[in-house]
Order: structure tokens, then C-alpha cells, then sequence
């Protein structure tokens, strides 16, 4: 009976000792590891999760044992997963639902007789009274801005409010202005502004802080259950993955927000998210004891989210020299002074959270950078990697500020869909917006996003749009910063994860690193750079097993 015993501890012992074999396999692959060890690779392998070797196809097949399961690629191209380090999702709901806003943006609506029409057929769904809402309209595609009086020939029975693709400008029906009181007596807000017409009457255009105006005296916007929700968001995080992302930055949030990616996360939610706290919520997320990095590999606490400064694309952004086709106008200052600046920012470095502060302007993100310099002096933080979020108008002095503070520039691409908004800041501040190129050449460690809904979260498109600086309209702005597709890969996977103190376990194809990756219909470093864009992603898979699969 002891020798039997023995003989099954010795076989247990040997069994354990046995190296596992792969859950997965990829062979005859194009792999783009962006890894420098090893920039190009035939396969990898996957055990549970995390890749266990990359190379050649001849030495990854031989890894493969009874249950792995083997993928042959024949050719195609892999990338490691992309990565958004900052978007905006809404969840996704059925076009009638009163809590579906209607999409105005140029691949919805051409022109503001159009616009009128959508919400007027929203206005056929919903009971009188519920608010109608819409969202990404582009007044250089529509050829202005629109006003309540177009608003109201859509309805005059229902609260109408729409915003502007930047998310910094919204436009009010009269219904909606009432209750709120908004007459030619209200005055300008600070760090906001009306737009008006003749006699000074506010014509529905509200700029930055003027929006929250909208909240005073009207119902609330109508709040989905907290199921349809979770249903709503991981459908918007599906239409994420078919993109080509495997992790998200989601810029601010609540507490209950968070609770709605805890639940997604829980459902089976696609990508990995890095949730951001608002600003306002920093003190009640702090008292609990969160800090930037709890959570796990699928849902993870990020940055608090700070603004200070407005749009770019929207054109309220502060600038040192005035708007090329506004003479005299500078954009609108922020509501927040310096002491008061330095005050936040050195509250949350000294509590160990990471900063995201929103900041377009160069007058604003001197403010910023003056912030972070005075909070860091005493040194409470090791690589706090500060971020600022678009960080669009630079100059030399800023970008070296930057660099030597540490901080994170997460840069725009997003000149496909607004480039014809920024030709206003006039060729020199072009060659230095969103500056890619020479940040790279520096040293500076960058991240790409697209801000989605501000510009849609596609991987290829984004892609293209750092290779090309291309408008829609077929025009290059500000083509000094163009990068290479390698470089363009690398802002939307290794940046990515750097941005959020993850760039040791994704980010690239290496060993121990979580298999996340995507495959495409065509290798972007060998085709047109003008086709890049239209490259399909075939497959997206997270953790080594398939998220997606292009039908």
C-alpha cells in the first residue's frame, strides 16, 4: 500500500511539474508585435490569457498539444489590440426609445433642413413633453450653427436640446429656454456665453458653462433602467471591439457609473476599461480609499478627470494670439484662476491619484503645466505621469515643459472630421497642433484617442488620420506633424498603455503580456497610406479568446 502510495505522488509530482500546453495557437501571421526585442513575428502562443512565446510559425506549431486550439492566419496581419485612452461612451438604445438621442452628424444629416426633419420624426415617438435630444452636429458641414427658431419648427411641444460635436456647445429649442428664464436680461456666465441675434436676445446657442443652464427649471433627461443600461453599454463596447480597441480610457464618470462598467464588466463586457473619475466626485472616491490602478485586468480605476480649458473644434479654446478670422477674439478663459488651479492639482498629486486634466489652448495648458510643476515640488509622487487631455495647441516651450515634467500629452486625431474647424488658428498653430511628430522626436511619451463621440472610435480611421492629417474635405492640416504607420500603431497600443501605468502587461505582442490582439484584411505598414483607413478588421480577441468576428 506505501509503494502504491509513493508510486502516486510521483506520478502527481510529474504531472504538476509538466509544462501546460498552449490553450492557443497563431500561425502563418504578419505579426506587428511593437515590441523592439522583436518587431515581427510568424505566431505566438496563448495559456491562460497571456502570450507564452512568439516567433517563428515552425517553432510555435510545435507548442501545441492534444486541446490547443490552432488558428492558421494564411498571410493576414496582426497588430497588438488598440488602445482609446480616452473616449465618452452612451449605451446604445433602440431608435424610438425616449432615451436614444438622434445622431446629427454628417453621416446622419447633411444640412439643417435635414437636421429639422430627424427631430421632427423624433418628435412622432415620444409623448409631448419628453425631451428630445441630439447629438454631433457639425456646423461647418451644415453650413452654420443652427438656432431655436429652426429647433422649434421641429417641435414646439417638446424640450429640444442638441450638441455640437465637440460636446462644448449645445443649442436649446424655445420650449427648452423657457423654464429656465434665459431672456435678453441673462448675462453671460463665467467661463461661458450666449450667442445672440439682433437685440441681443440669446438665439439658443450656448457655449461651454452657459450649458448647464439647460438642467435649471426644465425635467431631467430621461434615465434608462439600470438593466437596459448595462444592455445599452455593452452594446456601444461591441461596436468598440469590432473597431480594433481592447481597452478603453473612459474620461469622468460617477460613482454610479462605475457600477454600470462594473456590471458590463460582469455581463461579459468586450473591452477592458480604465474609468476615470469627474472631478467633482474626487473627494467621495478618495474617502473610500480608491486610487488610480485598483481593479482588476478588465475594469480598472483610472485618473480623476479635471477640466480646465474649452474646445478646440468648437473654437472656445483660450489663446494666447487671437483667432486668425476673429480679430480681437481670444476664445473663452476658463472659470478657474491659477491659485485655484494649483489648489486642485496639488490636492489630488498629494492624494496619489493620477490628473487628466482637459486642456486645448496654449494659454490654458501653460496654466495646467504651471499646476502640475508647483504639485510636484515636494516630490509626494514617483511618475505620477500627469496627463493632459488633447493638449492640441502647442509651441516649443510648452512641448519641453512637458517633457521635462513627465507628463503625458493624449493627442487628438481626429482631422478627418474637423480638420475644416481648426483652419481658423492659421498655419502656424497648425504645425504645432496635436504635435505627434515632434513630441515622438523628443522623447515625449504619447497616447492617441479619438474622444469619441467627438470623432468616432475606429482604429483604422485614427490610424490614417495620424499617417495623413487628410480632412474629409481632402486637405492636409498641419502635415508637419504626420508620423509613420509603425509610430501611429505604437500611439494607439504601447502609448495607450503607458498613459494608464499598464504598458508591462499590454500594449504590445511579448511574452507574459495579455493576449490581446486584432486581425487585419490588409498589412497598413506595406499599403497606400490613403487606403488605411478602409483596411476591415477581421477578428479581435482579448485574453486569447475571439471577441469579434467580421461576418
Amino acid at each position: 500500500m506505501r509503494i502504491f502510495l509513493a508510486f502516486c505522488i510521483i506520478l502527481l509530482c510529474r504531472v504538476l511539474a509538466a509544462p501546460q500546453s498552449p490553450e492557443l495557437i497563431v500561425i502563418n501571421a504578419n505579426v506587428i508585435t511593437i515590441d523592439k526585442q522583436l518587431p515581427r513575428a510568424e505566431g505566438f502562443a496563448v495559456l491562460h490569457g497571456r502570450f507564452i512565446a512568439v516567433g517563428k510559425s515552425a517553432e510555435i506549431r510545435n507548442l501545441a498539444g492534444p486541446g490547443t486550439r490552432v488558428v492558421d492566419l494564411m498571410g493576414a496581419t496582426v497588430t497588438p489590440g488598440f488602445i482609446d485612452a480616452h473616449l465618452h461612451p452612451r449605451p446604445i438604445y433602440d431608435a424610438d426609445s425616449i432615451y436614444e438621442s438622434v445622431p446629427l452628424g454628417p453621416d446622419s444629416v447633411q444640412n439643417i433642413e435635414q437636421m429639422i426633419a430627424a427631430l421632427k420624426r423624433k418628435a412622432g415617438m415620444i409623448p409631448k413633453g419628453d425631451w428630445i435630444l441630439g447629438v454631433g452636429y457639425q456646423d461647418t458641414k451644415l453650413g452654420r450653427h443652427p438656432t431655436r427658431h429652426d429647433l422649434d419648427k421641429a417641435s414646439t411641444e417638446h424640450p429640444i436640446y442638441i450638441t455640437h460635436s465637440s460636446g462644448h456647445i449645445g443649442v436649446a429649442n424655445s420650449f427648452a429656454l423657457r423654464n429656465p428664464g434665459v431672456t435678453i436680461e441673462t448675462r453671460d456666465p463665467p467661463g461661458g456665453a450666449f450667442d445672440r441675434e439682433e437685440g441681443s436676445a440669446p438665439n439658443g446657442i450656448l457655449r461651454e458653462s452657459a450649458m448647464r443652464l439647460i438642467g435649471k427649471g426644465n425635467r431631467p433627461f430621461p434615465v434608462a433602467p439600470f438593466d437596459d443600461q448595462v444592455k445599452g453599454i455593452i452594446r456601444r463596447f461591441t461596436l468598440f471591439a469590432s473597431k480594433g480597441f481592447t481597452s478603453i480610457g473612459i474620461a469622468g464618470g460617477s460613482p454610479d457609473t462605475f457600477r454600470l462598467y462594473q456590471a458590463a464588466r460582469d455581463a461579459g463586457n468586450p473591452v477592458r476599461v480604465y474609468a476615470m473619475f469627474s472631478e467633482q466626485y474626487f473627494k467621495q472616491a478618495n474617502d473610500i480609499g480608491l486610487r488610480t490602478g485598483f481593479g482588476d485586468d478588465r475594469l480598472r480605476v483610472g485618473a480623476v478627470k479635471v477640466f480646465h480649458g474649452n474646445s478646440l473644434s468648437g473654437r472656445t479654446c483660450w489663446l494666447r494670439e487671437e483667432y486668425s478670422d476673429r480679430p480681437g477674439y481670444f476664445g473663452i478663459p476658463p472659470a478657474r484662476s491659477q491659485e485655484d488651479l494649483d489648489k486642485l492639482v496639488a490636492e489630488i498629486h498629494n492624494a496619489g491619484w493620477q490628473l487628466a486634466i482637459h486642456s486645448n489652448g496654449d494659454r490654458e495648458i501653460e496654466m495646467v503645466l504651471t499646476a502640475i510643476e508647483r504639485a510636484q515640488t515636494g516630490a509626494v509622487q514617483k511618475q505620477a505621469r500627469h496627463r493632459i487631455e488633447h493638449c492640441s495647441v502647442t509651441n516649443q516651450q510648452i512641448l519641453e515643459r512637458i517633457k521635462r515634467l513627465g507628463v503625458v500629452p493624449i493627442y487628438h486625431a481626429y482631422m478627418y472630421e474637423h480638420g475644416d474647424k481648426l483652419a481658423a488658428y492659421g498655419p502656424k498653430r497648425l504645425a504645432m497642433m496635436h504635435p505627434f511628430r515632434t513630441s515622438i522626436d523628443m522623447g515625449i511619451r504619447v497616447a492617441g484617442h479619438s474622444d469619441d463621440p467627438v470623432s468616432p472610435a475606429d482604429a483604422m480611421l485614427r490610424l490614417y488620420d495620424l499617417v495623413t492629417r487628410r480632412g474629409s474635405d481632402g486637405k492636409q492640416y498641419g502635415p508637419e506633424q504626420r508620423i509613420t504607420v509603425e509610430e501611429a500603431i505604437e500611439a494607439f497600443t504601447l502609448g495607450g498603455a503607458y498613459a494608464s501605468f499598464e504598458e508591462k502587461s499590454k500594449g504590445s505582442i511579448s511574452l507574459g503580456k495579455l493576449a490581446d490582439f486584432v486581425v487585419l484584411g490588409a498589412d497598413p505598414l506595406k499599403a497606400d497610406p490613403e487606403t488605411i483607413k478602409d483596411i476591415p478588421v477581421l477578428q479581435t480577441w482579448i485574453d486569447g479568446k475571439p471577441v469579434y468576428h467580421r461576418k
